[in-house]
């Protein structure tokens, strides 16, 4: 049986294309987006050029996004992005970049079960937690 895959799939208040370029600029890959008024020229002239969807593939991590059509709260606290792995100076890396602008809820260290973890919400409003996983 062929396994399946997950993504994470964000939801921003319009601000997707511009969160969606910065999460490019970290972890690379192709970004596609399309707009509302791309998939439907008659939809209301506010949301027009908001993301109706978004993908970034084919770099470190995969994931899609886009801007909610109705605003309103979105929400997310019971849903964080894990990032882990075993090269400490490249998660290090991506905690340092993802976080600025963010607020940082755990600083990243050594922690009692051995891995080197952090916890943070980007300035995007979406929570991270970055683990470099012990040897």
């Amino acid at each position: 049986m062929e396994k399946a895959v997950l993504h994470p799939y964000l939801m921003f208040e319009g601000n997707c294309r511009e969160a969606m370029e910065f999460y490019k600029g970290i972890f690379g890959g192709e970004l596609n987006m399309m707009t509302f008024g791309q998939v439907d020229n008659s939809c209301p002239a506010a949301i027009r050029d908001h993301i109706m969807h978004a993908s970034l593939m084919g770099g470190e991590i995969d994931f899609m996004a886009c801007d909610t059509p109705k605003p309103g709260p979105l929400g997310g606290d019971k849903i964080q992005l894990s990032l882990s792995g075993f090269d400490e100076a490249n998660l290090r890396n991506k905690f340092a970049q993802l976080s600025e602008g963010g607020t940082i809820t755990v600083p990243m260290e050594k922690q009692v079960w051995g891995d080197i973890f952090g916890a943070f919400k980007d300035k995007y409003g979406i929570d991270w937690m970055i683990d470099v996983r012990a040897q």
